[in-house]
């Protein structure tokens, strides 16, 4: 009698539990109701009902994406569609999206009671992968559905946009209220985000089971800080494109906001941080000397795969736009040194499907008039992978970076790694295929990317998500198998 439905063999199977082999070690993998059964070497292949040969690939644990943003600039079913398969191309089996109530989105403010239910239902059915959302309060309103928010809906990670109250996000300044969608008489300042920290810290206090799993997420960047660098900007001819973008938003804004939240979470009592795409070496230098300053906050630090793999001079123009903004090429450099120091908890994509009519503005060379993002999720494990491994690192490490330590902090605890129990989302990974990226051959539904022309040395060919065999070779396939995670998942 066959007690596995699926068996994978010939693969070296890369886990990221201490004590595990830096490099990964010859093992089967054994799947079963959706779930690994058995990771051991030579299992019987009588003992499965499909044996599938994994051509002497590397098996990582399924990618969790920590950040990504369907939704943003296109309808939030078409996203969901398009950007999961983008996402299984990278090896993401599960994506968490930052969302909000006011523009962009779903373009409606409103209690989340209302808001949320809506979210899910033009998600269900369409995602490729396992997914769940980050919230932002953004109205007291919001504070105060907190615990509603993780009992009714498990949304357990909530997220602060630092700079929203008074800069433009697409980097001019202009009037937030009609943007934000919140009531006249509020704000959204540091007084908000205080008080969202109270209000974060007051439920965890409440539900004691999962408050090791509520986090606060925020986007570090100052706003006055950037008004005026902006200004300063664009009255100089000398600076164009990304460069000029950067500039505008300079990293010791991010190192100020990074310092700020750090206090406020040290005033209001909350300790689980995360700070998120830290994109320059003063974020980081500002984010490792909170840490030391207040050592009983647990902060973990996120970087994006884009500030990882480009810099504002080898990006393919303005289509390289984002927040924060991609750095100069020392800046890359360190944040590669914090990563291979481990200081940095994860890596992720930030993905935000914009369109070529969308993104660009008139005239279209102004990096001002462009709206901030794009995708990457389809780059995010190549990519790490290709320029990781080059610089040293292991894929064990790589497994922490992209898999266990996101599915840990987010509340993901059926996800993260190959063993026994865990759901069965996994990926295969070529790490000697050399290829160059184009556009045209990413499953996302937006039509460049600011990687083009980048050769990277790995790429995943195949991806399961919960034991279905959602990317085969290359290629998309079968019907949407993602569900959403309730948070924090039971194994």
């Amino acid at each position: 009698m066959n007690t596995l439905q699926t068996l994978i063999k010939n693969v070296t199977v890369v886990r990221p539990e201490p004590g595990a082999a830096p490099d990964g070690e010859r093992l089967d993998i054994g799947i079963a109701g959706g779930k690994f059964a058995r990771v051991e070497a030579d299992i019987p292949a009588e003992d499965a009902e499909v044996v599938v040969d994994g051509r002497g690939l590397v098996a990582f644990p399924g990618v969790v994406d920590a950040h990504q943003h369907w939704g943003i600039y296109n309808p939030l079913s078409d996203d969901t569609d398009t950007e999961s398969r983008a996402s299984a191309q990278g090896g993401v089996t599960t994506g968490l999206t930052y969302m909000r109530t006011g523009q962009y989105y779903l373009n409606r403010g409103g209690p989340y009671a209302e808001f949320f239910p809506q979210v899910l239902a033009a998600t269900e059915g369409r995602s490729y992968i396992d997914y769940a959302f980050h919230l932002a309060p953004m109205s007291r309103r919001h504070i105060d559905e907190i615990p509603a928010i993780i009992e009714d809906f498990g949304v357990t990670s909530f997220k602060i946009f630092m700079f929203y109250g008074s800069h433009g996000l697409h980097g001019r300044s202009s009037d937030q209220s009609s943007f934000l969608m919140i009531p006249e008489d509020e704000r959204y300042d540091l007084a908000h985000f205080e008080f969202v920290m109270r209000g974060i810290q007051e439920a965890r206090e409440k539900l004691t089971d999962v408050a090791p799993h509520v986090s606060l997420s925020l986007h570090c960047e100052t706003a006055e800080i950037m008004t005026a660098y902006t200004k300063l900007v664009e009255e100089d001819p000398t600076l164009q494109g990304l460069a000029a973008y950067s500039a505008s938003r300079p990293p010791h804004s991010e190192g100020l906001a990074v310092t700020i939240a750090s206090f406020l979470a040290d005033e209001t009592g909350l300790p689980t941080i995360n700070l998120l795409h830290l994109s320059s070496r003063k974020a980081m230098r500002a984010a490792m000397l909170m840490a030391k300053t207040f050592p009983h906050v647990d902060f973990r630090r996120e970087v994006t795969i884009g500030h990882l793999l480009a810099d504002v001079d080898t990006a393919n123009g303005l289509g390289g736009k984002v927040n924060p903004p991609l750095r100069p090429r020392e800046d890359v450099e360190a944040l590669w040194e914090h990563v291979l120091a481990g200081d940095v908890s994860w890596v992720v994509s930030d993905h935000a499907c914009c369109k070529d009519e969308m993104k660009f503005g008139d005239p279209r060379e102004d990096v001002f008039a462009a709206k901030s993002g794009f995708g990457g999720a389809e780059y995010l494990l190549p990519g790490l992978v290709s320029e990781g491994r080059k610089r040293g690192l292991s894929y064990q490490r790589i497994a922490q970076l992209t898999s266990w330590n996101p599915a840990q902090r987010f509340g993901l605890l059926g996800k993260g790694t190959i063993a026994p129990g865990y759901d069965a989302d996994f990926c295969l990974v070529d790490p000697s295929s050399t290829w160059t990226v184009h556009a045209p051959d990413s499953f996302s539904a937006q039509e460049y990317t600011p990687f083009e022309g980048f050769e990277l040395g790995a790429r995943v060919t195949d991806t399961w998500v919960r034991g279905h065999h959602v990317l085969d070779r290359g290629t998309v396939v079968g019907q949407p198998q993602g569900r959403y995670v309730r948070r924090p998942q039971a194994r």
